[in-house]
């Protein structure tokens, strides 16, 4: 059951190709993934946010999984996000995507998780995967905005205390918050690896206690953030600095409100740039308007990318 992160390795969030139709594209699908595995990564990300994991079925979800595992052939881990609608369902899921090839899971936060006192119900929850499926767990704070929950420090101290868990994704967006997880972790008697999913301050959460990073971001530009993660590791913060104020035009045009439109973003912003052949969206989501794709146009010039 034991996985080992590679220490600031960069996680890329994957998307989901789509036809007109609204269906998974999987010839597109695998060009995409051959050309993610293309970079010095830490490891791939599927059927998580970034690729519409709650929109996608449990059928898609898992031959998504096989897809990658099939390219990846052990060179890098799969972490594959685990959506349920119940415990039950949850630790079914988890089986499925062990059996099929998942190296870890990201445990999406429930819609029980809401409300507080919540301790108990987030605690049983992640202790019911374990107990029945011997597979790593990150847990996952994340922003309410997007659907998430954050963990005050009785629920991470008690996440802790499960040996399945090996690391979290810290998406909250905010600062304040992140530096106060960090803290908690810091002083838990168990070490997990702090993963940044906050792609809007990618930087300067590496420098505040990030020690790798798994970001819908970490999709585009991946050889700069490679490069900059790299430099955090050396301790060359000055440059690892200029390479992220150098795709920060991109990060706010990517992350601006609504924020769910994210995405729809990326999947443009990669067909423009020929890595994607289509930049359809599921459902409920939607198009970004022609005004919004000639700024993401505009600003991937800016940035070197186009």
């Amino acid at each position: 059951m034991f996985l080992s992160l590679r220490r600031y390795g960069l996680i890329p969030a994957m998307l989901t190709p789509m036809n007109a139709k609204f269906e998974v594209d999987y010839e597109q699908l695998e060009e995409y993934v051959k050309w993610l595995l293309s970079f010095r990564i830490g490891g791939i990300a599927v059927n998580v946010d970034t690729g519409e994991g709650p929109l996608l079925s449990t059928s898609e979800k898992l031959r998504i999984l096989e897809v990658v595992k099939e390219y990846a052939k052990g060179r890098t881990p799969i972490i594959a996000g685990l959506q349920a609608r119940s415990t039950l369902d949850a630790i079914r899921v988890a089986r499925d995507f062990k059996r099929v090839g998942a190296d870890a899971l990201l445990v999406f936060p429930h819609s029980a998780f809401i409300g507080r006192p919540n301790v108990d119900i987030i605690y049983h929850y992640h202790r019911e995967i374990e107990r029945n499926v011997k597979i790593p767990l990150i847990i996952f704070q994340l922003q309410p905005a997007l659907g998430g929950v954050e963990f005050d420090a009785e629920t991470l101290l008690k996440l802790v205390e499960l040996k399945s868990v090996i690391a979290i994704k810290e998406a909250s967006f905010d600062a304040k918050k992140f530096v106060d997880t960090v803290r908690i972790l810091r002083r838990a008697p168990r070490k997990i690896t702090i993963l940044t999913g906050n792609d809007n301050f990618i930087y300067e959460s590496l420098i505040l206690g990030a020690e790798g990073g798994l970001l819908g971001f970490g999709t585009i530009a991946i050889d700069r953030q490679v490069e900059m993660f790299e430099h955090v590791a050396k301790g060359d913060y000055e440059r690892a600095k200029e390479i992220w104020e150098e795709l920060l035009p991109l990060v706010d045009i990517i992350f601006a409100e609504p924020v769910r439109n994210y995405r729809a973003r990326l999947k443009v912003a990669l067909m423009m740039m020929g890595i994607l052949k289509t930049a359809y969206v599921r459902p409920p989501l939607l198009d970004i308007s022609k005004e919004e794709k000639e700024r993401l146009r505009k600003t991937l010039v800016e940035v070197g990318l186009l």
